[in-house]
């Protein structure tokens, strides 16, 4: 894989009305006409995602947004689809200009990024046209509780490298787990990976994951052998020392318990991408609110994306069939896919959710943030698997401080 994963980049979000000259600004920040841009208002209608680098952050997704003051019944629903933008976002940019100043706008949207915690910069655009007075900066600046303020003009490309040094300043340290395994590791330790080929994954590759494991521990000085589920025992039988861990895909857990010395450490894929992009400790204590389901109860399966579905596909047939028969009877599943999860979840008496490979940490944790408002439990696949065949306690062992909330 030679880029960088949607989910492992840092979001940035750019947020103003219409003709504020967002996506002239993101066309000046890459140095490239990535953004279509027109003197007429609204040409942006729908949020556009664009993966791309922007030195010396790195690997970002910058988001371009549908004006804030778009009217009229189209219009309100394209700014709703921007303020959605909001739980995946990293970093805000609030677009203005001289002539409309700081008004409703554009503090209704920094209230909200004050309220999610996200952090906003003030960006005063069209400087080649007009210029406020410092006082005045400064009292937008206080308005939109920003915590850089930066004046440019997109259309000359000026201010864009103090903007950059703003954006540095003021990005998240955090926006990700700075590792999905390799805290468990020394160098020199060997991880085996059990990864049954997955029909989803395009034909001759593996899955986002598994690729995105394997480079973890080779970052972390560590060796990676990977194998298929019934390889495992003669696997490990060849390996002059044990391994540090055994990673397995979920489907395959039974098969890997089973091959596994109990010295050592098991856990899943999905348990990691819990960790890495969420909040295992709320997804594990999800699963005993799974356990006590009981005929007739609402669980909502969620995915993060929209991938291809095949023939007994884990998430539309596997786990709901492995639910039914763990409760021993028939329950009321509804199914979700994409962007954002169903407003009112709280008729739901557990949301299932994916391994959000596919979402950034922020988006991950909006989601369960979500569920846990009508105080809805929340699980994740890996989670569900394990403790539906009895053995989360196993796959927790590299996390022995989470087994006591079983």
């Amino acid at each position: 894989m030679n880029t960088t994963p949607r989910g492992n980049r840092l979001h940035i979000a750019l947020f103003g009305r219409r003709n504020a000259g967002k996506s002239s600004l993101i066309n000046a920040l890459t140095n490239q006409e990535l953004a279509i841009v027109s003197e007429f208002a609204g040409t942006t209608t729908d949020p556009v995602y664009k993966s791309m680098e922007i030195l010396p952050l790195g690997p970002v997704v910058v988001i371009d947004t549908a004006g804030l003051d778009d009217t009229g019944e189209l219009g309100e629903l394209r700014v709703a689809k921007s303020l959605e933008v909001l739980a995946k976002t990293d970093l805000a940019l609030i677009v203005m200009d001289v002539e409309n100043g700081c008004g409703e706008p554009e503090q209704e949207i920094a209230a909200l990024c004050a309220e999610k915690k996200i952090p906003v910069i003030a960006v005063i655009n069209k400087q080649d046209q007009a210029k406020a007075a410092p006082e005045q900066l400064a009292a937008w600046q206080g308005a939109l509780q920003a915590a850089e303020m930066v004046s440019v003009s997109a259309l000359q490309r000026k201010g864009i490298g103090d903007l950059k040094i703003a954006m540095v300043k003021t990005a998240p340290l955090l926006f990700e787990q700075p590792t999905i395994v390799g805290d468990l590791l020394q160098p020199g330790d060997t991880a085996v990976l059990v990864t049954p080929i997955d029909l989803a994954a395009p034909k001759g590759r593996l899955i986002l994951p598994q690729v995105q494991v394997i480079r973890d521990i080779l970052d972390s000085d560590a060796m990676a052998y990977v194998v298929k589920e019934r390889e495992l025992k003669e696997c490990l039988g060849n390996l002059k020392n044990k391994p540090r861990i055994v990673i397995t895909d979920s489907q395959a857990f039974l098969k890997a318990d089973a091959d596994t010395p109990p010295d050592v450490l098991l856990t899943s894929f999905s348990i990691l991408f819990a960790r890495y992009k969420g909040d295992l400790e709320t997804l594990v204590k999800g699963a005993k609110a799974l356990l006590a389901l009981k005929p007739g109860d609402r669980v909502l399966m969620s995915e993060g994306c929209t991938h291809h579905r095949v023939e007994d596909d884990i998430g539309t047939v596997k786990i709901p069939r492995w639910i039914r028969q763990y409760v021993g009877g028939e329950l009321e599943f509804s199914w979700s896919s994409g962007t954002t999860l169903p407003k009112d979840l709280s008729s739901y008496q557990v949301v299932v959710h994916c391994g959000a490979c596919m979402l950034n940490r922020r988006d991950m944790l909006a989601r369960m943030m979500a569920a846990q408002q009508p105080q809805v439990p929340i699980v994740n696949d890996g989670v569900a698997i394990a403790a539906l065949q009895g053995i989360l306690p196993r796959a927790l062992s590299p996390f022995p401080q989470l087994v006591d909330l079983l």
